[in-house]
């Protein structure tokens, strides 16, 4: 139990400051820590992430840091991209979603450092 609070509680903090923590902290530690499968370890992390998302997003919002017509634009974006990656989650194999998931980070990392 305390494991699982403290994976929970790092993933608040990274999405807190950085505005991610479900893909990048609790997929990883659901499958290499607790042993989940990488399928369940998906869909456990984007239900775990809405507690950190609301809170987070009140702080936001109180320090009126929120485009409002951006955010919802890609909210609408969100919810049908949401449903077909759901969708295809079960098509593609979990080899592929992993070099998929690295190529997508490597990518981010060197933006991130050098533009």
């Amino acid at each position: 139990m305390i494991v699982k609070i403290v994976i929970g509680f790092i993933a608040g903090i990274i999405s807190g400051l950085f505005a991610s923590g479900g893909g990048l902290i609790l997929v990883p530690a659901f499958v290499y820590i607790i042993k989940m499968s990488e399928e369940k370890a998906r869909a456990t992390s984007i239900l775990s992430i809405l507690p950190m998302v609301i809170v987070s997003s009140i702080f936001y919002f109180k320090f009126d840091n929120i485009d409002w017509w951006l955010a919802l634009k890609c909210a609408v974006g969100g919810l049908i991209g949401g449903a077909i990656g759901a969708k295809l989650l079960k098509k593609i194999s979990p080899k592929i979603l992993k070099l998929m998931f690295i190529i997508f980070l490597t990518y981010s990392a060197i933006r991130l450092l050098f533009f």
